[in-house]
């Protein structure tokens, strides 16, 4: 399948005019329910599902359906979620009654949440919260608040007779005058960038998720990379959502007949987990170990 490689542009550091903007009420599928009908089945997916999904279906097969355990390694993030959450209190709960806060601000949100962190940490820390103010505060000539700081977006997609509950996380949403961009701040030492068609099913599940809540289109996903002070914009369009409702099609239809979890051998297959259990890549694959995982489809009861 083909995809649309998301186009990359560097950023403007225009953070956009505020505007309150409510949530709306997601479409469940309320006309079914009303009718007397059997509700959907329900399956939760998020943008690291369907990548994962997309890079190899045998290997989404074993470690969401069959619960099979990997042995993937997560390092240390406490100085990393230090930083979100000062940044989330530094845009969040500043009053906004004048253009801009200064630098004291910054460092008060630093010194709430850096608790508990080393002295290096707190030091390299309020340095790169420094070059934080510098690169995106001080150099507007006023800030707006965001449109959300630090939570879950949600969305739904039915395919299937399966509903699709879409999940995901963020940092800020900024509302701008033609749409919404998406903020996902970056901690890390590297400036490594996503692949493309991982940047790309992103893209389009944010884009679905933000249409149903806010009725505002995404325009730009934007990480925004804090030791280096850079920010790489890509924009968002609706063929993006297209892409990710296809894919998902495709998952849907897996999960409806239980068949087709073929694998898909590559370069991914070198740090795959599950290589030990694919004939694809191991010439006596071991057996695939019994597990007392639930299954992933659940009755979708609205009791409203």
């Amino acid at each position: 399948m083909p995809y649309l490689s998301a186009r990359l542009a560097k950023a403007d550091w225009s953070l956009g005019a505020a505007k309150i903007c409510a949530p709306v009420p997601s479409p469940r599928n309320s006309a079914a329910l009303a009718s007397g009908l059997l509700p959907p089945m329900t399956y939760h997916i998020s943008a690291t599902k369907l990548q994962a999904y997309h890079r190899c279906a045998y290997a989404y097969y074993l470690r969401y359906e069959r619960k099979v355990s990997s042995s993937d390694f997560y390092g240390s993030a406490a100085l990393g979620n230090a930083l979100h959450q000062a940044l989330a209190q530094c845009h969040r709960d500043w009053h906004y009654r004048q253009p801009l806060p200064d630098m004291r601000w910054v460092h008060h949100c630093w010194e709430e949440h850096s608790t508990g962190l080393s002295d290096r940490q707190v030091t390299e820390g309020r340095e790169i919260l420094e070059r934080y103010y510098w690169n995106f505060i001080a150099s507007e000539v006023a800030i707006n608040q965001p449109l959300a700081v630090e939570g879950k977006i949600q969305g739904y997609l039915q395919v299937e007779e399966l509903e699709f509950s879409i999940v995901g996380r963020y940092d800020r949403i900024d509302f701008l005058t033609n749409g919404l961009e998406l903020i996902d701040y970056k901690s890390g030492r590297e400036m490594k960038l996503p692949e493309p068609t991982e940047i790309d099913i992103q893209i389009g599940l944010y884009y679905l998720a933000l249409e149903q809540t806010y009725r505002q289109s995404l325009k730009f996903l934007s990480l925004l990379f804090l030791r280096s002070g850079e920010k790489i914009r890509f924009e968002a369009t609706p063929e993006h959502q297209q892409q990710v409702r296809s894919i998902i099609g495709d998952l849907a239809v897996q999960l409806r007949h239980d068949r087709g979890w073929e694998p898909n051998p590559g370069k991914q297959c070198d740090r795959c987990t599950f290589a030990r259990y694919c004939s694809a890549v191991t010439a006596n694959p071991a057996t695939i170990p019994e597990t007392t995982a639930k299954p992933q489809l659940q009755l979708a009861l609205n009791f409203a």
